[in-house]
């Protein structure tokens, strides 16, 4: 299958990714994907970008070699409250958020504890999508987090980096798997995103899509396979 979007990509700006905003647009290019966003870590992850760069990226144009850019950014959940470290004003000039767990910015707690701070993200009006959800060390209520995403319309993310061998996120193909059972039973939609953190990567899905493929999860229903529609729902 051949799919139209990357919604989950890191350049420089991040602290820890290696390829530039221009390098991952010509890999996007190449790989014929019609959208790509720019999702790069939030100032409370270190290294991550300045308020600054997300305030700027207004410069950059839509389209860029033929690929629709999204301006985004991957705001860090700070508490267990759900907040992120992004402000209003800085959301409202993006057009993808991405709310992720890591380590470096929220200490590992309870499963009851983890399962409410990613609702009470949902329940962000500006977060689109919740990312790599299956970190073993954030156990969290599946059916739960499920129900929120159908309610709230906030996508959960099959995480392609989390599922190779080489991944820093133990566990995670287990939880994923699971999610992705529930998702079927709740009839929600999924979204892949490569996280990519070099050029290479970028549009790279090879462990998401096979998990998927096994799982029969319904092409349909994997929002990377048409650019037009990801834009509707979103």
């Amino acid at each position: 299958m051949k799919y139209e979007l990357d919604i989950h990509c890191h350049t420089i700006s991040s602290g820890h990714a290696f390829s530039t905003l221009e390098e991952n647009i010509r890999v996007a290019a190449e790989r014929e994907l019609k959208l790509l966003a720019i999702t790069d870590h939030a100032p409370s992850m270190p290294g991550g970008a300045h308020l600054y760069h997300f305030y700027n990226m207004r410069i950059i144009p839509d389209v860029i070699r033929g690929v629709r850019i999204l301006k985004g950014a991957e705001a860090n959940i700070i508490d267990y409250q759900g907040s992120i470290d992004l402000d209003e004003e800085v959301m409202t000039n993006l057009d993808l958020v991405i709310a992720s767990l890591h380590p470096p910015c929220l200490e590992f707690g309870t499963e009851s504890e983890h399962t409410k701070t990613i609702v009470e993200a949902m329940n962000n009006r500006r977060v689109n999508i919740i990312g790599h959800p299956g970190d073993k060390r954030y156990s969290f209520n599946i059916r739960e987090v499920v129900s929120a995403s159908k309610e709230t319309g906030t996508l959960l993310e099959i995480n392609n980096s989390s599922l190779k061998p080489t991944s820093y996120r133990p566990g995670s193909d287990i939880i994923i798997r699971q999610m992705v059972e529930e998702c079927l039973l709740q009839n929600v939609p999924l979204i892949m995103g490569s996280d990519a953190h070099f050029s290479a990567e970028v549009g790279d899905f090879t462990e998401a899509s096979a998990l998927l493929k096994e799982m029969a999860f319904p092409e349909e229903m994997i929002l990377n396979n048409s650019a037009e529609e990801f834009l509707k729902f979103l």
